[in-house]
């Protein structure tokens, strides 16, 4: 229920007016209306807010998934203290929130000429997201038995090539779990966008859904369709990646 309720009251908000949202928000429209889905799509900006999610989202999904990837299968390889240090300090980000580095970030970007950039958000969410992505692969690529390593470097295989051959096919379940967290943290991620972007043509949508939000009264109609928009990546996202995030959360879970 606790998710039923606000679930519904969003979407049925979304083919209400203002009035009717504050007289009977969980009540079913008197008039149902596309009004605010066609003043969402008039807006021009919305249109571009959802490319640059899109494209913010993806880049930095990848290049994370990339890095961590080839950083997870190096710490499951090491097989002594160095591999342990390293998964213990890159465990060790998942400790510091990312409000305690705000100032520190800003000034760093702003000294670098990276506000206001598309690659400069990209590389705050890679830098943010990269513990996690760390932490839940190098679980993973330490269940894939040893054996299969060695006997592909018998073969003469480098260890890239034991990585791009081996590792990545096998990862195929933990990479697309991976990548579904990864999406939902990067495409609902407000508090980069408001530190570092502030040129409208540049924001995001989880940051311009605060352009709704009026100083003396706020059109929660416009807000719901924007909500409920946004959200639809997200729900396309984990139903294309269903069967990799479930393979991905059982794996390991049984051995034979």
């Amino acid at each position: 229920m606790l998710i039923i309720i606000p679930s519904a009251m969003v979407v049925l908000g979304t083919f209400k007016t203002d009035l009717e949202i504050y007289d009977s928000p969980l009540a079913l429209p008197i008039d149902w209306t596309l009004n605010n889905y066609r003043r969402l799509l008039d807006d021009g900006e919305i249109l571009t807010n959802f490319k640059n999610s899109v494209l913010v989202t993806s880049l930095s999904v990848l290049i994370t998934l990339v890095l961590a990837s080839m950083v997870s299968f190096a710490i499951a390889r090491m097989m002594n203290v160095t591999g342990k240090v390293l998964f213990v300090l890159f465990s060790l980000g998942l400790a510091i929130p990312g409000q305690v580095n705000i100032i520190p970030i800003y000034l760093l970007f702003n000294d670098l000429g990276l506000t206001n950039t598309y690659h400069g958000l990209i590389a705050v969410n890679v830098v943010a997201t990269l513990p996690i992505s760390v932490f839940i692969l190098t679980s993973f690529f330490k269940e894939i038995p040893n054996e299969m390593y060695e006997v592909a470097s018998i073969d003469g295989a480098t260890q890239f090539t034991v990585y791009r051959a081996i590792a990545l096919p096998l990862s195929k379940p933990a990479l697309g779990a991976t990548s579904i967290f990864l999406f939902v943290i990067c495409w609902n991620d407000l508090l980069f966008p408001l530190l570092l972007i502030t040129e409208g043509a540049k924001k995001t949508l989880p940051l311009a859904l605060l352009d709704y939000r009026g100083e003396y009264a706020t059109s929660f109609s416009m807000i719901f369709t924007a909500v409920f928009v946004a959200s639809i990546p997200m729900v396309v996202m984990y139903l294309v990646m269903q069967k990799s995030f479930v393979a991905g959360l059982t794996a390991g879970a049984v051995k034979g």
